[in-house]
């Protein structure tokens, strides 16, 4: 895909200028449009087609993540690509199937991983697996959240386990608990969040029940067992 189309959206004209001239220089970008406003830029996004929208997430009004949420009703709605200076709304974003999430100051290659990230989509964002942005040594990368067995809460703040290590995110325990229901994963504890599809065994000995997820023995506490047998007898039905 080259000469693409895109929108960027952001209430700060500074910010706003700079970004459509740094895409504006990418070859990949044919076109580029903006607007300082999410609902100005609503109502030209219902006129006409886009092939990628590049949006802040604080705007006065409607915010990036509404506006995200109005375009993922779309038939086919354009990848979209948050650009903030605010890290801690990240999981929000990407389960909203946001294509990529840069960070404020923006640098030019970083926003060249971005739109190829665009065209790698090739149109609407995918509906697959959800993609999570960590960081480790100042270094953003992303890991899928069916790769996560369990979340562990740190005060405002959830550690995500895969095989490969565990990463820190800046999101609350609470927040996860209810965005990733509906893919599988169940609170053991108050503290604690496991992916169904990896829990590998179920025990319970002397009124104590735990779970084993990669080899690791989990306590589930009392007040969260029955929620957790309902849970594995409808997924058995």
């Amino acid at each position: 895909m080259t000469g693409l189309k895109v929108l960027v959206i952001d209430d700060e004209r500074p910010a706003l200028d700079e970004l459509t001239f740094l895409l504006g220089r990418d070859p990949r970008i044919g076109e580029v449009r903006s607007s300082d406003s999410a609902t100005e830029a609503l109502r030209v996004l219902q006129a006409e087609e886009v092939d990628a929208v590049f949006l802040d997430i604080q705007m006065p009004g409607l915010t990036g993540l509404d506006l995200a949420q109005v375009l993922s009703r779309f038939k086919s709605p354009p990848p979209v690509v948050f650009v903030t200076a605010h890290e801690e709304h990240a999981v929000a974003a990407f389960e909203l199937r946001a294509v990529d999430y840069v960070l404020k100051p923006v640098r030019e290659e970083r926003l060249a991983e971005a739109v190829r990230r665009v065209v790698e989509a090739g149109g609407p964002a995918p509906s697959g697996d959800v993609q999570i942005p960590v960081e480790r040594g100042g270094v953003t990368r992303f890991i899928s959240r069916s790769e996560i067995t369990h979340v562990e809460a740190q005060g405002d703040y959830a550690r995500l386990h895969t095989a490969d290590g565990s990463h820190l995110v800046r999101t609350p325990l609470s927040s996860l608990a209810e965005q990733w229901a509906p893919a599988g994963f169940v609170r053991i504890h108050r503290s604690v969040l496991v992916a169904l599809p990896h829990v590998e065994e179920v025990r319970s000995e002397g009124g104590r029940v735990s779970v084993v997820i990669a080899g690791t023995e989990l306590p589930v506490s009392r007040r969260h067992t029955r929620e957790l047998r309902s849970v594995l007898t409808r997924r058995e039905t």
